[in-house]
């Protein structure tokens, strides 16, 4: 199992506590779910200004599986091994790739 201490777990701000991204993910997983992160927030705020709930509904689902995989959700990252944690991110990558595509031409361009 990891060995983490409280400050590897939490970040703390305005006295709330936040549980971190999980350390041990691979940089270029960590990278595309940090990427679906923000477009799936982008797109609450599209939605919400749309008052499109359905929309807003299927972005915060998109949110929580990104904040999963990061392991900032969900089970406790520092209470599994690493390669049950790597496979949960995959998973929640897989879906997110699914839900919402990267772009094809590869540019840095928000797809909703």
């Amino acid at each position: 199992m990891a060995s983490a201490d409280d400050d590897d777990r939490w970040l703390v701000i305005d006295g709330r506590r936040w549980r971190r991204t999980d350390p041990a993910l691979p940089a270029p997983i960590a990278e595309r779910l940090r990427s679906h992160l923000g477009r799936a927030r982008s797109a609450v705020g599209t939605a919400k200004r749309a008052g499109d709930d359905e929309a807003v509904a299927a972005a915060r689902r998109r949110v929580g599986l990104a904040k999963h995989g990061l392991g900032e959700r969900g089970p406790r990252w520092w209470d599994d091994e690493v390669a049950a944690r790597v496979g949960r991110a995959e998973e929640a990558l897989d879906e997110l790739d699914t839900i919402a595509p990267p772009r094809a031409d590869g540019g840095d361009g928000v797809n909703a």
